[in-house]
This record gives structure tokens, C-alpha cells and sequence, in this order.
């Protein structure tokens, strides 16, 4: 298409919001005469829309025809709220992921920001033209008024500062009344912050920078620490068991950070590990720390994001999103539990993996990140193997505590009580009646996860999904964990209208009712997602475990995720199948580190631990593998059948996915998708497909689910054929019916 060109008159180029995956031209607005910095927000007409847009660049000419180029109606900022480099890395994430440039910049501002609304401000005080003519001794009967007016002499001065001067509202209030001095409002900007933002929290803080001793450090820790470089970038995979005390070594190094200066971006899987890992470093840092996650109303976002965009929160603490925050002076970036699922977006046009995009921002900032697992991810072992990362190793628990013994029962044959074993049952007596606390884990929602008919074999589905309907005896309703569709309890079989209705299966709310009938004079805390709804229900729980007194937790996956129970010293597994016979390659991965993880919540404190796991499946020998402690080994063992069936880390990998209301629309795509793919390679073992065929679960919220899958042994060829494949489905008329997504580095193959 021949370019139109403008004559001293710049082109900038816009991302806004939509399933486009490229920037809009737009000419600069009429009443606008300085030149808007990339990173700046402005309001642009989009179709018969009014929308918020981000300014990306600028350019001399434009494909678009000069009479379709439209001007920028208004320009939003008075400054860029994204830094550069940190446009340049979302504009990177973009093109990494196949996303649309304006959905992976959204991802960067608080809602708030989104849509058009402004920074949080100041109010600040100022002399009139009046004050500044007032005649010196004017105020000598009023000391604190001529004090005030001579600050104000110096120059502007925010309301707070004056309050914590020892002013007070009244003082100004008199000179306001006597139109000697004004208020205004302040937007908050990178500048009012980020240059002297070391010393404006020394000030605010003291010189103390920490609240209390650090613990001491054991040798594998020290060298640890010794060997993060804070003046270069490096990823470093801190490798320590349940218990060694990784968190410690993180506290050390963004001492070191802040003794700089700088900030510190500490990423958390989950929000419920937020409020625990904001409490130890608020308990020992005397600096201020925003924190960043879903949990948020969007003014507490907007205002937390600012705070660590200004420079005034030395820490930032937050889930997935919070790797684009703002920050003027990034010291360290660490991502603790990196190998957790949670830091894959696993929805919406822009599926980006938080723990790499992390990695880039490090080198792109040059500053090291620190990515901590006891179970690390089989892309960070084979990355240290191919001398990307450093591997940081640390062995034993911290303090002289013990990694608990496994046991593996098993079921087979065995009666059980709603689940639970003889063997479980007496472990859990003998724990309890030492004082001691209990965590049974069951990574299942609800009651029973079946509602059969004993009379003809029905069983509840959804409506919507090619899936069974899970009961729930708290609400009184089935419920599917897939759409969230809801219905009440049947009286009556559908089919044969029989009343012989089971509950089949363990969910929690069962385990929770079982553990209840077994033990009545003990507290049982459900832990799930159901129970944890509320604001402050994970801190209310938490308060009441670590009283320490006896009490039986009973929970899914939330509980395994880097809590320190020091006074658990049982936990028992209800069922450990469920991932060892799955057709996903990275289930036996999942189940390996999802164990590990939940067996090193026993014993963390000065008593032993035990694990007592239930299978079907005892002689299995994954599950020997992990009862002897060996992740490493385990890791290993599942690096090499990667490597002998293909598959990632050792190739890399994207999926392409279509849903429609029909399975014909949705498989047809993908069909035609592939064929254009051979078509631009040709057949190479370089480059594999497997697909289309349906997704595991085919038919979900009334559409039905389709996948494709590509492996290639080089990542540039894949990037080069999925760009392909995205504009080709762009200009696909069908997928004005049929979605399409592309997921580079797919974790869930769902």
C-alpha cells in the first residue's frame, strides 16, 4: 500500500484496546503544540467510539489514506506514565506472545487508568500575590502563622508535610481566610518522587533501615547471598528445599538493595501468600511497601501503583500483573515460587508467563532476578543446565529442622471412611493428642464432586459443559467449576425419577463435615477457594493457626504454596493418582511438585514432620521417587522422557485454540490453519503438529473447544510461521463466529 506522507506534521502511532494486533495511526491534536513523549495516554476516536489509547512512537508517513487519518482528540497526561524501558519491554511481551500491542499494554495500568481517569493527587500550599507582598513583622503577634508564612516563602509545600511539621489545619485555614495563602492539587508524577525519593524516606523513616535484627545466616544462604551481583544483570535459580530458608536470603539481598536506594519487586503466586509475605518484611523493613493484586478495589490499585510508580515504596509486593509496575530506581526482582502455574495468564488475548517477562525486565534493567522453588520448573533446571541461569542450592532446613518421612498406604481393598484410611485416622489421633496440628490435603472443591443415581446410573451434568455437576452442601446447590452454572438439588432422579441419590467422591466440604464427625472437641479449618471468598477470611484463618493450639486443616492446592506452619507436624494426602496417568505431558511434573510442596508444610518447626500419602498406586514409580525425598531425582527422571518424546524445555511449543458453537466451525479453522502452516514450511523435523482434535474438556459455557499444537526445535522459526498464522486468522472472515487464541509456552493444556 503506497504511504501517505504528512510534511513536518508527525504521525503517532497508538495502541488502543482491541483484537488488532498492530498500532493506529493518528494525527496530533489540533490545540496540542508540544510533542507527546511515548508512554503518554490520549483519547482517540476508534469507530463510532471515544476510547483511551497509549502513544507508542511516532513516524513521517502512514499506510492509511489522508482522508481516513484522524487527529488525536486529547491528550490525558502532562508526562508519560510508562517509562521507556518498560514500554519497550510490553512492547516486546506483544510481540513474544502474538498479542495485540493495546492488551498487553492495558496490562501495565491500574482500571482505573484504562479507562481515561487520572492520577491520584496532593494538596499543596502556596503563597498568593498577596503573601508574597506582605510586609515583613506583619504576623509577629500570630508566631506560628508568621512561621508558616515564612516556609511558604521557600516555596510550595504539601499539606501533609506541613502536618508533619507540627502545623495544624487551622494555622491554615487563618492565612487561607486572610487570602495570604492557596491550595491546590498536585497530580503525583515520577518526578515528584524518583529523584530524591532515597533521601525523602530516610527523612520520613529515619536512618534506620531496618525494624528489626536479621536472623543469621547458615553457610549455604551466605553463599547465596555472596553470589547475587546487584550492579548487573544475572537469573539466579535459588534451589532450597521446603523450610531452608529462602525467604531469609531474599530479606538479606533487598537489604542490600535498599541500602542503595533502590527498589526491590517481589512476585507472589497467589494473592492469599500476600498478606503473610507482606507481614515479614513489613516486620523487618522500615520502608514503605505497596502491594499489588486482584484482591484490590481499583482506588487502592491505582493508589498503590502510583506510589511504587513515584518512587515512595521501596518494596512492591504483588501477584502476576505486578511485573509491569512502574519503578524509577529497580534494584532486584525476585519471583518466589517460580515454577507455580498462577504466573502463566491463562486467559484473554494476552497470555504472557509473569517469571519470564520478569526475566527480561531484569536484563533489560540490567539487575539480577531471583527466581525460588523447592520444586523448580523443568524450563529454570534445564535453563541452569545450558548455562543461562545460576543454580543457588540450598540443603537442609533452616534452624536444624528436619525434611518429614514419607509414607506411602496403600487403599487398595482397604475400607475406607468417607476417604480416609485406618492408618490416617490413627496418625491423626496420636498428632492431635500430642498438641500438635493436622493438614489434610484434598485438592477437590465442594462435597462430592457426583451426584448418581444408584437405581439407573444418571448422573448430574452441565448444561453448558461436557461436565459432571459437582455437589455443594454449603448453599445447597450443584455447582460447575468450569462455567459456574448453578441448580438446586434434585429430589428425584431425572431419568428414572428414583431417590436413591449418591454423593460420590471427596470434596473438602465433605472432608471438612468427616473430620468434624471424627473429631468433634477439634477446630477443622476449610481452606479452599469457597471459604476464602471474603476480604479478610485467609488472615482470619491464619491468625487462628498460628496460635499454635491444636486444630485440623483441611484444604486444596492454597494450602501448599509457601506457608510456614510451624506447628504442623502431620499432613496427610487423601489421594495422590490424579496426575499420573493424565494425557498432559507436564501432569506428571505438576503432581511431582504440587507433593513435595504440600509435604514440606509437616515439621517446620522444632518437632518432626511425617507425610502420609494415600494411593491406589503405591508401587509406582514416580511416587517412590518423591516418598524418598528425591525431587531432584524425580526431576531428572521427567527432564529425560521430555527429551526422549520431544517436548519442552528441550523444543518449544504453542497452541493454538478455537471455540464455536458449533465442533464443526471450531475443528475446521484449525484444520485450515494447519494446512496454511505446511504451506509456508514444508514438512520438517524441525517443525511438528499435533491436531486439531478436541480440547480435555471439549464443550465448555455452550462452545466446543479445539486445539493445535506446534513444536519446533527453534524458537525463531516457530515465532516466524505463529506471526503467520496470526495475521492469516485476522483476515479469516470465520472468525467473525469462531475465537481463536494463540498461547506461546503453553503450561495448561486444558
Amino acid at each position: 500500500m503506497n504511504k501517505s506522507e504528512f510534511s513536518g506534521q508527525a504521525i503517532y502511532q497508538v495502541a488502543i484496546a482491541s483484537p488488532l494486533r498492530r498500532l493506529f495511526d493518528y494525527l496530533p491534536p489540533a490545540q496540542h503544540t508540544s510533542e507527546l513523549a511515548p508512554g503518554t495516554r490520549v483519547t482517540v476516536p476508534f469507530g463510532t467510539r471515544s476510547v483511551t489509547g497509549l502513544v507508542v512512537g511516532k513516524q513521517a508517513e502512514t499506510s492509511q489514506p489522508a482522508s481516513k487519518l484522524k487527529a488525536i482528540t486529547e491528550v490525558l497526561d502532562t508526562a508519560p506514565l510508562l517509562p521507556a524501558t518498560l514500554l519497550d519491554l510490553l512492547m516486546w511481551a506483544a510481540n513474544y506472545y502474538h498479542s495485540p500491542p493495546g492488551e498487553a499494554l492495558n496490562a501495565a495500568l491500574p482500571a482505573v487508568l484504562r479507562g481515561g481517569g487520572t492520577l491520584p493527587g496532593q494538596k499543596y500550599w502556596r503563597l498568593t500575590t498577596r503573601g508574597h507582598g506582605l510586609p515583613e513583622g506583619a504576623l509577629r503577634r500570630a508566631p506560628r502563622q508568621a512561621a508558616l508564612l515564612a516556609m511558604l516563602q521557600q516555596g510550595e509545600i504539601s499539606h501533609q508535610s506541613l502536618l508533619d511539621q507540627g502545623f495544624k489545619s487551622t494555622h491554615l485555614r487563618v492565612l487561607a481566610d486572610k487570602a495570604l495563602i492557596e491550595h491546590y492539587w498536585r497530580v503525583h508524577d515520577d518526578g515528584d518522587n524518583a529523584a530524591n525519593s532515597a533521601s525523602t524516606r530516610t527523612l520520613a523513616h529515619g536512618s534506620s533501615l531496618l525494624r528489626e535484627t536479621p536472623l543469621t545466616l547458615s553457610m549455604d544462604q551466605q553463599r547465596a547471598l555472596d553470589a547475587i551481583s546487584l550492579n548487573r544483570y544475572q537469573c539466579l535459580l535459588l534451589d532450597g528445599e521446603t523450610g531452608s530458608g529462602k525467604t531469609e536470603v531474599y530479606l538479606h539481598a533487598i537489604e542490600k538493595v535498599l541500602s542503595q536506594g533502590r527498589q526491590a519487586l517481589v512476585l507472589v503466586p497467589e494473592i492469599g501468600l500476600t498478606p503473610q509475605t507482606l507481614a515479614r518484611f513489613a516486620s523487618r523493613f522500615n520502608r514503605d511497601i505497596a502491594v499489588l493484586h486482584s484482591g484490590l478495589t481499583d482506588k487502592q490499585r491505582l493508589q498503590n501503583w502510583s506510589t511504587a510508580r513515584g518512587g515512595a515504596a521501596a518494596i512492591v509486593i504483588g501477584t502476576r500483573s505486578a511485573v509491569f509496575t512502574p519503578l524509577p530506581n529497580p534494584g532486584i526482582i525476585i519471583v518466589d515460587e517460580e515454577h507455580d502455574l498462577s504466573f502463566k495468564q491463562q486467559e484473554g488475548a494476552f497470555r504472557y508467563s509473569a517469571r519470564d517477562v520478569a526475566i527480561m525486565r531484569a536484563r533489560r534493567e540490567n539487575i539480577p532476578v531471583l527466581l525460588g522453588s523447592a520444586t523448580p520448573s523443568l524450563e529454570s533446571l534445564y535453563n541452569c543446565e545450558q548455562g543461562r541461569f545460576a543454580r543457588l542450592q540450598l540443603t537442609g532446613r533452616h534452624g536444624g529442622a528436619r525434611q518429614p518421612g514419607w509414607e506411602l498406604v496403600d487403599i487398595r481393598k482397604l475400607r475406607l471412611n468417607t476417604g480416609f484410611s485406618g492408618a490416617a485416622i490413627e496418625a491423626m489421633t496420636s498428632a492431635l493428642t500430642s498438641g500438635h496440628q493436622v493438614l489434610v490435603f484434598l485438592n477437590r472443591r465442594g462435597y462430592a464432586p457426583t451426584l448418581l443415581c444408584h437405581d439407573c446410573g444418571w448422573s448430574a451434568v452441565c448444561e453448558r459443559c461436557d461436565a459432571r455437576l459437582t455437589y455443594h452442601q454449603q448453599g445447597a446447590c450443584l455447582r460447575c467449576h468450569h462455567c459456574d452454572y448453578r441448580q438446586g438439588i434434585p429430589v428425584n432422579c431425572e431419568v428414572c425419577h428414583g431417590k436413591q441419590l449418591l454423593h460420590l467422591g471427596q470434596g473438602t466440604q465433605r472432608g471438612e463435615s468427616t473430620l468434624e464427625a471424627l473429631f468433634p472437641d477439634i477446630p477443622v479449618i476449610r481452606i479452599d477457594r469457597d471459604s476464602t471468598r471474603t476480604k479478610f477470611a485467609m488472615q482470619d484463618y491464619m491468625a487462628e493457626i498460628n496460635t499454635g493450639k491444636p486444630c485440623i486443616l483441611v484444604g486444596t492446592q492454597m494450602l501448599a504454596k509457601g506457608h510456614h506452619f510451624p506447628h504442623i507436624t502431620l499432613v496427610v494426602v487423601l489421594d495422590a493418582d490424579t496426575g499420573l496417568f493424565s494425557p498432559d505431558f507436564r501432569a506428571p511434573e505438576r503432581l511431582g511438585q504440587l507433593l513435595t510442596q504440600v509435604a514440606g508444610r509437616a515439621g517446620r518447626g522444632d518437632r518432626p514432620g511425617h507425610v502420609l500419602i494415600q494411593s491406589h498406586h503405591c508401587d509406582h514409580p514416580l511416587l517412590n521417587l518423591l516418598a524418598r525425598g528425591q525431587y531432584s531425582e524425580f526431576a531428572r527422571h521427567q527432564m529425560t522422557q521430555r527429551q526422549l518424546s520431544g517436548m519442552p524445555p528441550t523444543t518449544h511449543m504453542a497452541l493454538i485454540r478455537t471455540e464455536a458453537t458449533t465442533a464443526r466451525d471450531a475443528e475446521q479453522l484449525l484444520g485450515d490453519t494447519r494446512q496454511s502452516c505446511q504451506q509456508i514450511i514444508t514438512a520438517s523435523p524441525a517443525m511438528r503438529y499435533l491436531g486439531p482434535f478436541p480440547s480435555p474438556l471439549e464443550r465448555r459455557n455452550e462452545r466446543y473447544r479445539f486445539q493445535l499444537l506446534i513444536v519446533a526445535l527453534e524458537r525463531p522459526a516457530l515465532h516466524a510461521l505463529l506471526s503467520h498464522v496470526s495475521h492469516w486468522l485476522e483476515a479469516e472472515k470465520r472468525t467473525r463466529k469462531v475465537r481463536w487464541s494463540i498461547d506461546v509456552d503453553p503450561q495448561d493444556m486444558s
